[in-house]
């Protein structure tokens, strides 16, 4: 079915046109046992401010009956996602009897089969105008209704919404059950949720809230390992936003479920789904935990940002996403274990929004978006990274205290109501009595990375595209490296309004521009700087400074400004000391990336055997042996590095790093069919199959290539999750270009025909991207590539950045 998007001004027109009362939905599952289809009445209350006017209703099923105010719909008008309405009364009750048989692809709904049980399990997810795919209904943000749900479903399911049932009786006839819920607020159409299956669930009572915990029957294990943890951290946001927004969350009830094949999250008003990699198969490291931690702060945000008070259009989406980004990092830090988040977020996802925002992929972080689909083209670095780092420095410029003052203003103001960004910074210029109008302009409507360099005493601002440059609120720290350590000499702060700033610092061997990471903005060090942070970022006592180096030495790998060998380098030094859990595996990934994919084929082996020295030594570590143990497993090269792998499989009985070892074999030309069965067999996970499909990835063949190559593309057998990124870079590897050549033209091919909904889309895109594997043949086809305009807009705008890096990488290699 071809679908047209609603344009921002078709929404307008619509919602100067309408406003809606209710919708009471009644949806049917009991097609999805056994079967593909979905079923649902959705019966919608408004009212028209211009009796005789006509317009339609989002639907994009197949419509078997309709009737409005009592009369009969053409339901043969249907067409594109939309049925046309006939002159409108000033009340209405419109009534659209759908169903669909699209139960598989995630556009919306997603039916799922775990492979261990055979059971079924059916999730929503709704944003940015996928609710019309299974019931008929406004789609737009702005207008708001309160949704009454009726769910008819398999007497074995429980089923989700977002609130508690009202009641939960027998249906007369059918093995089935029917669930009715009260209203919700007034919401949006793509924040309201229908989830179903034999679910396991777990409820605790807490502050005054209940809270729930699904999963799959197969992963019950997994969730009642974590639970208290997740019960911890559920808690600790909800206090913590409760307190600070001076708005707690208005319902007693908030779920959290894990659901299959979700690649991501979705703020469903309390009742958030994730995808269930977040259930670690096995016991997580720190990091593992942190990023699981995020989701649920970042998930539980919306919850205010985006559910309670929500955008007018998606123009504003990025603030949606940056704010709830923003506020995952803030509300960590400060009331969780995860006190370092800063130091986290800077050392392992902020050099994504560097990348696309020096790339030619770059694009200010709010823009004109003409219609629905224009949206989700930009749900990418700049709006998460790039908008909670932004959001970050507002913070640093106008001073937390007026920022929550300001976020405390607009919760009050706007609850349950739809606002615009001008909205929101009217609450700031309020509270912090600044005119911000000039510094929203800067930091949002213009694209591109400012480059601060500190040059003969002065901070000199390099802009892209010759603008002007942004305001920046910015630490210095100088240090004394006279001595075997280096001893804090003094930390200023300064405001940069120009190209050209004065500074007056006191002396020191090393000064860190940005200290704190207040704003977004590459850094350029000046020499001796440089080779006092790479040589000796070991002995700076703070991990944000610590993160600050390993950051600053990325950006200049983009810049060209360091060759891998000196970074690869600078980061296996410091993780021979590095004790922070904060840091130990940010620093891991990235001393692995540059040994593994930038550093040139010839010097590529003796950088990672040298990370693999030292990652032995961090194995004895605790709270690092089990990250340490799985880089070494990823650099293992000589039989000494072997053995300690080894040890630790055999005493821990660790299928994980089993796996894991599997995969370094398999790229090193060691297949074992055998024992790759062996482990299938033994492991519970339901998605093992994704280990098999990993160990294959890495063989250097073309049979076993073909196979990964198939399950991404033909048959759709990736379960969408975060171990789709992991899956894609084992098979791009870089010592095998000669091999992965045909297959890096063959991903511009596929990107033409991919299925399935935006996120899980989103996924196989950068996934298989080959970042490490593509030449200079394949980054001219890939540029070419991002200007057709056949492929859709995120597929382009991720061709363009990764482009980028590709092209960073391939120079760097011939530093």
């Amino acid at each position: 079915m071809t679908l047209s998007s609603l344009t921002k001004t078709e929404a307008a027109a619509r919602s100067k046109l309408l406003e809606v009362q209710r919708y009471d939905i009644a949806v049917d599952m009991t097609g999805l046992l056994e079967g593909e289809v979905w079923s649902s009445v959705s019966t919608i209350t408004f009212t028209c401010s211009e009796p005789g006017a006509t317009t339609f209703v989002d639907v994009a099923m197949d419509v078997a009956r309709a009737t409005l105010n009592g009369e009969e719909v053409d339901v043969s008008a249907a067409a594109d996602g939309r049925l046309p309405l006939p002159a409108l009364a000033a009340d209405n009750v419109l009534v659209v009897e759908a169903s669909t048989t699209n139960t598989a692809t995630g556009e919306g709904v997603l039916r799922t089969v775990d492979p261990t049980d055979k059971l079924v399990y059916v999730w929503t997810s709704l944003e940015p105008d996928e609710a019309r795919r299974i019931w008929a209904c406004f789609d737009q943000p702005d207008l708001k209704a309160p949704h009454r749900f009726t769910v008819t479903a398999p007497s074995a399911w429980l089923v989700t919404s977002n609130g508690a049932p009202e009641s939960v009786v027998d249906h007369e006839t059918d093995d089935a059950k029917v669930w009715t819920y009260p209203d919700t607020p007034r919401l949006s159409t793509y924040v309201v949720v229908v989830n179903a299956g034999p679910f396991h669930e777990v409820r605790r009572q807490h502050d005054g809230y209940d809270l729930g915990f699904y999963c799959r029957q197969s992963l019950v294990p997994v969730l009642e390992r974590d639970l208290d943890e997740l019960v911890t951290l559920t808690r600790q946001g909800l206090a913590f936003f409760g307190e600070r927004f001076a708005f707690p969350f208005p319902q007693a009830r908030y779920d959290q479920v894990f659901v299959p094949n979700l690649g991501g999250a979705m703020e469903n008003w309390g009742c958030v789904t994730y995808g269930d990699g977040q259930l670690f198969r096995t016991p997580p490291t720190y990091a593992q935990r942190g990023v699981r931690a995020e989701f649920i702060f970042h998930e539980m945000a919306h919850m205010w940002f985006g559910d309670l008070v929500t955008m007018q259009w998606w123009d504003d989406l990025w603030l949606n996403e940056a704010f709830a980004s923003w506020a995952a990092n803030w509300g960590m830090a400060h009331a969780s274990e995860f006190t370092d988040q800063w130091a986290t977020f800077l050392a392992a996802a902020k050099r994504t929004a560097y990348e696309m925002d020096m790339s030619p992929a770059r694009h200010p972080i709010r823009g004109d978006v003409p219609d629905v689909s224009a949206a989700m083209s930009n749900f990418d670095a700049i709006t998460y990274v790039k908008g909670q780092s932004v959001l970050h420095q507002l913070v640093a410029f106008i001073g937390e205290d007026a920022f929550v003052e300001g976020l405390r203003d607009y919760f009050s103001r706007y609850a349950f109501a739809n606002t615009s960004l001008d909205d929101l910074m009217d609450c700031y210029s309020r509270a912090s009595g600044r005119d911000l109008s000039a510094w929203t302009k800067a930091w949002l409507d213009e694209a591109g990375t400012d480059v601060v360099s500190l040059i003969d005493d002065e901070l000199v601002v390099e802009t892209t595209d010759g603008q002007e440059p942004r305001p920046h609120r910015l630490d210095i720290a100088v240090f004394d490296a006279s001595g075997d350590t280096l001893a804090p000499v003094g930390r200023s702060s300064h405001e940069v309004t120009g190209p050209r700033t004065p500074v007056d610092l006191p002396a020191g061997g090393l000064r860190l521009v940005n200290a704190g990471d207040l704003t977004f903005a590459a850094v350029k060090p000046d020499a001796e700087s440089l080779t006092t942070m790479l040589e000796r970022v070991q002995q700076l006592e703070d991990p944000l400074d610590r993160a600050l180096v390993a950051a600053t030495a990325g950006q200049l790998l983009l810049l060209g400004d360091v060759a891998p060998r000196d970074v690869a380098a600078s980061l296996t030094r410091a993780l021979r000391t590095e004790t922070s859990p904060a840091l130990v595996e940010p620093f891991l990934g990235q001393a692995l990336q540059v040994a593994d994919r930038w550093a040139p084929a010839a010097e590529s082996p003796a950088l990672l055997s040298a990370l693999a020295d030292a990652v032995v030594g961090l194995v004895e570590v605790p709270d690092a042996r089990q990250a340490a143990l799985r880089t070494l497993a990823a650099s293992a090269s000589t039989d000494a590095h072997w053995s300690v792998l080894e040890a630790a499989a055999a005493e821990a009985t660790d299928l994980d790093l089993a796996w894991r070892m599997a995969v370094r074999r398999s790229e090193l030309g060691d297949y074992d069919e055998d024992a790759v069965r062996r482990l299938l067999e033994s492991d519970p996970d339901p998605d093992a199959g994704m280990r098999r499909l990993a160990v294959l990835a890495a063989h250097p063949s073309v049979e076993t290539k073909e196979e990964v190559w198939r399950a991404f593309f033909v048959d759709y057998a990736v379960p969408a999750s975060r171990e789709t990124l992991v899956l894609g870079s084992t098979f791009w590897r870089p010592g095998q270009a000669e091999l992965l050549a045909p297959f890096t033209h063959r991903y511009l091919e596929e990107l033409h025909t991919l299925k399935g909904g935006l996120l899980n889309q989103g996924l196989t895109i950068r996934a298989m991207f080959p970042l490490g594997a593509g030449d200079e043949t394949f980054l001219a086809a890939a540029e070419a590539a991002a200007d057709d305009t056949s492929l859709m807009a995120y597929a382009r705008n991720q061709l363009r950045s990764n482009s980028f890096v590709l092209s960073r990488i391939l120079q760097a290699r011939r530093l």
